[in-house]
């Protein structure tokens, strides 16, 4: 299957979308804030907006080329959308919204997506899990050559949320189809998508896989976006190392190159936590008090001044941590990463039309 390519500038209300992307039998994320594009580009890739500059091919044929005059409408174009909402049909059953797509493949999609046993249900009757299911098999009954999922898992409560999400990363891999998927839950990203592309104000800022884009960020947004710790200081050089001031007081240290203004980035799992520094090779040792514990599963979440470290549930039962205690997160040099600072890396989020 021919893959998707899209390469397309339009003008949003506070700045210039501007993609170039392929998208080949995998799934490919653009993740990022609320305003930055996202929608827009899956909108202008199912046809149901007009880019002022573009060209999009997929499945052999051209979709768009503003340059020739071409612009397919959305019924000629080989695409099947997910909406945020699911956008089913409440007077139709299952079988009659996936009918809705195309009724080729009925059987067979109700019976992949485990749907036959619903298959007279109506919506109202289904879960979150189920709707989107429907959804998806909707989307799939047309024979597209390209998937593209607008916050697939948004509308799913917490609870539901991984479940759904574990499901949904096998069906894309079965189907094995050029998927793009928009959201702004890098978690969702890195568990749906082989590939991930970090979208701020119309551009992609970075572009990997879940695991490079956390071992290295390109800029501060992304290093907070993929939810590391992320503190702002003024680095120097100092005995073969780099020292950052952090500004209050406290210095940590570094095996990266920097001068100057940086960010900081430590990962929580990085971050082990002691009442007292401990006698070891960790050079990076911030006293602060807690702020709050949050449970994650089987782990706690520990915010300890301007960091969160991540323990398992035993280590803080262990060390009686409470908020308001004074504790002591270590780290080492060789995992406290730097990031360079730019003005740009501090916009302020601004409204946009996405």
């Amino acid at each position: 299957m021919d893959p998707l390519h899209a390469d397309l500038a339009h003008d949003l209300r506070a700045f210039r979308l501007a993609v170039s992307l392929r998208v080949g039998r995998e799934t490919v994320a653009l993740a990022g804030p609320s305003g930055a594009g996202k929608t827009t580009l899956l909108r202008a890739i199912a046809g149901l907006l007009r880019p002022q500059q573009g060209r999009i091919t997929a499945g052999g044929e051209t979709w768009l080329d503003t340059a020739a005059g071409i612009d397919a409408p959305p019924e000629r174009r080989s695409v099947g959308l997910v909406f945020q909402d699911y956008a089913l049909f409440p007077h139709m059953s299952v079988e009659q919204n996936v009918a809705y797509g195309g009724r080729v493949r009925l059987r067979e999609l109700l019976d992949t997506l485990a749907l036959a046993p619903l298959a007279k249900a109506k919506p109202r009757e289904l879960s979150g899990g189920e709707r989107q299911r429907v959804a998806l098999a909707r989307a799939l009954a047309r024979g597209p050559s390209v998937l593209l999922l607008d916050e697939p898992l948004a509308a799913l409560d917490a609870h539901t949320r991984s479940a759904v999400r574990a499901e949904l990363r096998e069906h894309l891999r079965r189907f094995a189809l050029p998927t793009l998927l928009v959201t702004h839950d890098y978690a969702d990203a890195a568990a749906l998508a082989d590939r991930i592309g970090v979208l701020v104000d119309g551009r992609i800022v970075q572009e990997g896989t879940a695991a490079e884009l956390i071992a290295e960020p390109a800029s501060p947004f992304v290093a907070d976006f993929t939810g590391t710790n992320f503190v702002t200081g003024r680095a120097r050089r100092a005995g073969g190392l780099t020292e950052i001031d952090l500004g209050d007081g406290t210095i940590v240290r570094s095996t990266d190159d920097a001068v100057g203004d940086v960010g900081v980035v430590v990962y929580p799992w990085e971050i082990a936590l002691a009442r007292e520094a401990p006698a070891d090779s960790a050079l990076n040792h911030v006293r602060a008090r807690i702020a709050s514990l949050v449970p994650v599963g089987n782990r706690v979440r520990v915010r300890v001044g301007p960091l969160t470290a991540e323990v398992t549930s035993e280590s803080a039962e262990r060390l009686g941590l409470r908020p308001g205690d004074t504790i002591v997160a270590t780290f080492k040099a060789t995992g406290t990463r730097i990031v360079p600072l730019t003005r740009a890396d501090f916009r302020t989020e601004t409204a946009s039309q996405e």
